[in-house]
């Protein structure tokens, strides 16, 4: 044992803890309250929770010396009960922490209580509930007690031992709730017997069916000073019990939740029985006997002389001895005796005037080494509290294991070692014994035991670990030829745990060395098992490949953590190994470019099918154009000559027909290339396909005669499509016409009316003397005559609608002329207070400042001036101001450059006047009327209120840029003299 630190102390509580009321003759405790029972008959009790104290006088009204016999705290130190012996007589009485005055337990006069059992589970700071009182007679009470009654409820007696009348030494009860009822769990002590009772429903009722069954008890004959029964408590429970009797301390387990102690045995919830005899305690002395105990959770507490010797439970050794500091005046006596406190979990030992707390320090400090050399390993690993500990005890299972040749189990213990011995020790050891088994088993528990951090060390292990498993999968192979076909053979289960193994460590297994491990052993299956665990696919996929499992492979690449390169790169060999299974496998994979996969398509078309084969290309191709839109031209290319090489032209002719890329904006109607197509079909002699390309690619002359060859119908049907160039419509359908005449055999007569019935067909396209010139000169004309009489009445229908369209353009012309003479002679009545819409002055004012170049015609002294037919009038320069303010910059600038040469021309023309120079008046006059014209379409082409430029004036801002300081003035601004502002009152 570790004598280094203590398991417990002893610390002085109180000195003199009886105020002078005698001395201690018994003590309880409980929740950190303390009851001391005197000489004098007092109890006096110290809360050490609340710190307070106060004391009672039991000897009131009884003569004589009176004495405290027992006293007894329930476990939340509410509840006391207390017995006081004298020359009357036993009484007991029962006090509760909030009374000032006890109460006397009438029923119980004359009895000697010696016992008390509290009930744990139910007890209240309120109500004791049902509590059981054992008396030096023998006998068993029922008794509870409400707080705010002042008094009990009631005492009953339950049992009297009649075969060997005792006295009862010590009580303890547990009870437990179960679906039937309560149920009960009694241990009872004499100097020589403990007795068990249990059982379901009330007190009463489980004491009363021993009236029919036999008392269960243990015997231990043998004197003892003081016999005491202890529970030890943990979490409100009973965990163990011990009984100090004559013989030894006999202490076990407890177990009320086990459903065999629901049999008839009383004592079926008592587990690991054990008997502490006395000797062990001398060291070869005379046995002394302990005069008091108290149970801990590991430890004896006995109390033997004056001090108290610390007994460890498991290992039935003394671990320590403790010493109190006694006065001289108790020195006589020496320690009384021992109680425990459950709830505060401390221990208490006392003499005639002090009390002595012993409190647990260290009290599992040993504990996994006791249970390590009693060989319970689980309860040392459950003890111990470092990593060394735990070592220890896996290093002690392990030799155990090794030496009794349990290697695998070694191993696993080994394993779990991580200081007291090496790496290489173990494995040497295995090695040397020449157990590979074992050596992996220790290898991989290692595997589990290592931290994510020794990165290195684990790829180490876990390569050792590989090898060993090829090793062992070999030699089973050589030990058993049939190995591979029994499937519940150790081979297949050896394959089956080391796939699991590459699974668990594949992150940790160097790629490049497993693999070359596998390969060296020949395990192709597991290669390809570790490659798909580290996706290596393309091993995975070229393995399938070579097996002829082209479905496995497949599955593969339809991963999606499967690089999409893979497919591409296998497909050439999957098309050729399972084209079926293949293009599914492309049409299910719509992240796949089909023109990547054309190799692969044309490998497979260049193979020799049969004649009601699926083609699995053309299906494909069919979904990618069909279904995925695709507008590639090399699939299309493809797609159309695979058509091209069918027996049916059908598919082709769908195909060519089809625009795929209709309705799409600047796109083409198909993406196949038709020059390709044509010398396609022309070499496969695809006729009908040529005739359709031709015309699509605007070779209608070509289309025509190749469909001659093969059909007039669909000849004429191509012609007929040109509608937009009306002489080459009429040259194809002269083509027709020529092979409809040629080819007609028969009576003269008879190819004249085909001929003619040929005619009606081109809807008036194609008249007779179009036709003529194909028949022979020995055509004679009476067999035209009806078709000539018709085309010369059309002829002259002709002429006739030509002569009324003239006469309708001459009457149009002569219109026009009169509408312009008229418009020269419009004219406008102006009031002489008509007002200018921009300046509002009166249009008919003269004034200097309207003057403008004398180009202009004015009446008079009046400046010029336009006038609209809505009314609205303005002068001349006003509408010239107006517009080139709200035009546009480019358009207003014009406007002032007509203005500008207008002015410059009238200056030169009054200079010349002036000068009695006028070489050129006919030009000067011809080119302002020339600008004049320019600039009344610039500025008034329709009025500026009521036309275009009123409506663009709405986007423009109200004020200006020029007119920003304007704007300004109008802000209102804060007043700094207020005290000369008039205030104005304006009526409602």
């Amino acid at each position: 044992m570790d004598q280094g630190r203590q398991v417990f102390s002893v610390d002085l509580l109180e000195r003199y803890a009886t105020k002078n009321r005698g001395m201690i003759t018994c003590m309880a405790a409980g929740n950190d309250v303390i009851v001391l029972g005197t000489s004098k008959g007092w109890i006096i009790r110290h809360d050490f929770g609340v710190g307070n104290s106060y004391d009672i006088d039991l000897s009131i009204g009884r003569t004589g010396e009176q004495s405290i016999h027992k006293v007894f705290v329930d476990p939340g130190g509410s509840h006391c009960i207390a017995t006081v012996t004298g020359v009357g007589g036993a009484e007991t009485f029962y006090t509760h922490a909030k009374w000032p005055k006890p109460r006397v337990l009438s029923r119980l006069k004359g009895l000697l209580v010696n016992a008390v059992a509290w009930n744990r589970q139910q007890i209240t700071e309120v109500s004791t509930k049902e509590i059981i009182l054992g008396t030096h007679d023998g006998q068993l009470f029922e008794m509870a007690v409400e707080e705010k009654d002042k008094r009990e409820k009631y005492i009953k007696f339950l049992f009297e031992l009649e075969e060997l009348p005792e006295a009862f030494m010590a009580l303890q009860m547990e009870a437990a709730s179960i679906s039937s009822g309560m149920r009960y769990y009694v241990m009872a002590v004499t100097p020589t017997r403990l007795y068990s009772f249990t059982g379901i429903g009330t007190l009463e009722s489980v004491f009363a069916s021993y009236k029919e069954r036999a008392v269960h008890f243990m015997e231990l004959p043998g004197e003892i000073p003081n016999s005491e029964l202890h529970f030890f408590i943990k979490q409100r429970r009973a965990v163990h019990f011990a009984w100090l009797s004559g013989t030894g301390i006999y202490h076990g387990g407890l177990n009320f939740g086990a459903q065999h102690s629901y049999s008839n045995g009383d004592e079926n919830f008592v587990e690991s029985k054990a008997l502490l005899d006395y000797s062990k305690l001398s060291d070869g002395a005379e046995t002394v006997k302990p005069s008091s105990m108290s149970l801990s959770e590991y430890h004896f507490l006995l109390l033997i002389g004056n001090k108290v010797k610390v007994v460890n439970r498991i290992g039935e050794q003394i671990v320590e001895e403790l010493q109190f500091d006694i006065t001289a005046d108790s020195a006589s006596r020496g320690i009384i005796g021992l109680c425990s406190d459950a709830s505060a979990g401390l221990f208490y030992a006392y003499d005639q005037n002090s009390i002595f707390q012993v409190s647990v320090i260290d009290e599992g400090r040993d504990m996994w080494k006791v249970y390590l050399d009693l060989k319970v390993y689980a309860a040392a690993l459950a003890n111990c509290r470092d990593p060394l500990q735990r070592d220890q005890v896996y290093l002690v299972q392990a030799e155990t294991a090794f030496t009794d040749k349990e290697y695998l189990r070694a191993a696993s213990f080994y394993a779990k070692i991580n200081y007291v011995i090496s790496f290489e020790e173990v494995t040497l050891k295995f090695i040397s014994i020449n157990e590979p088994e074992a050596l992996r088993t220790f290898l991989l528990h290692k595997l589990d035991n290592l931290s994510k951090d020794d990165k290195c060390q684990i790829t180490m292990i876990s390569t050792w670990a590989t090898e060993l498993y090829l090793d062992k999968i070999n030699r089973l192979l050589l030990e058993d030829d049939t190995a591979i076909e029994n499937r519940n053979s150790e081979y297949h289960s050896v394959i089956q745990e080391f796939r699991a193994f590459m699974s668990d460590c594949k992150d940790v297994l160097d790629e490049a060395t497993t693999m070359k491990l596998l390969e060296s052993y020949g395990r192709v299956e597991e290669l390809v098992y570790f490659a798909n665990l580290k996706e290596q696919y393309e091993i995975v996929v070229h393995h399938y490949i070579q097996q002829g499992e082209a479905k496995k492979a497949l599955g593969v690449l339809q991963k999606s953590s499967v690089s999409v390169e893979l497919q591409y790169k296998f497909a050439p060999d999957l098309i050729m190994l399972d084209a079926y299974e293949t293009v599914e496998a492309w049409m299910a994979n719509k992240n796949l470019n089909p023109r990547r996969l054309i190799t692969a398509m044309m490998r497979y078309s260049s193979e020799p099918h049969a004649k009601n084969e699926t083609h699995e290309v053309i299906k494909y191709l069919e979904f990618c154009v069909q279904r995925l839109h695709n507008e590639d031209p090399g699939i299309h290319n493809l797609l159309l000559s695979l058509y091209a090489k069918q027996e049916d032209d059908s598919a082709l002719l769908r195909f060519l027909q089809n625009k795929f890329g209709k309705g799409r904006e600047n796109g083409p109607e198909f993406f196949y290339d038709p020059k390709y197509a044509l010398r396609l079909c022309l070499k496969e002699k695809r006729s009908r396909a040529c005739v359709h390309i031709y015309s699509m690619m605007s070779m209608h002359e070509e289309a025509v005669a190749l469909a001659l060859q093969i059909d007039p119908e669909l000849a004429m049907a191509e012609a007929d499509k040109v509608e937009d160039d009306e002489d080459l419509r009429k040259k194809l359908w002269l083509m027709v016409a020529k092979h409809v005449v040629k080819q007609e055999k028969g009576a003269k007569r008879e190819n004249i009316r085909r001929a003619i019935a040929f005619l009606k067909e081109t809807d008036g396209l194609l008249k007779i003397e179009d036709i003529l010139p194909f028949f022979p000169d020995f055509a004679l004309i009476d067999d035209f005559k009806e078709a000539i009489c018709s085309s010369l009445e059309d002829y002259n229908k002709q002429i006739e609608q030509l002569k009324d369209e003239m006469n309708d353009a001459t009457r149009g012309a002569d219109n026009i002329r009169n509408d312009i003479s008229a418009l020269t002679q419009r004219y406008a009545v102006i009031d002489r207070d008509e007002e200018c819409g921009v300046c509002k002055r009166k249009i008919l004012m003269m004034s200097g400042d309207f003057r403008m170049a004398q180009t202009y015609s004015s009446a008079g002294p009046l400046a010029p001036f336009y006038v609209f037919p809505c009314g609205h009038s303005f002068h001349a320069q006003c509408l010239i101001t107006h517009v080139t303010s709200c035009a546009h910059e480019a358009q207003a600038e014009h406007i002032l450059d007509l203005q500008k040469q207008l002015t410059l021309l009238g200056s030169e023309t009054r200079r010349d006047i002036n000068g009695n120079r006028s070489d050129e008046p006919i030009t000067s006059t011809t080119t302002a009327d020339k600008l004049r014209s320019e600039l009344d379409d610039a500025i008034a082409s329709e009025c500026p209120f009521c036309g275009e430029l009123m409506i663009n004036e709405i986007g423009l801002p109200f004020i200006k840029a020029d007119e920003t300081q304007h704007s300004a003035s109008w802000d209102l601004k804060p007043q700094t003299n207020l005290a000369n502002q008039r205030t104005i009152s304006l009526p409602v």
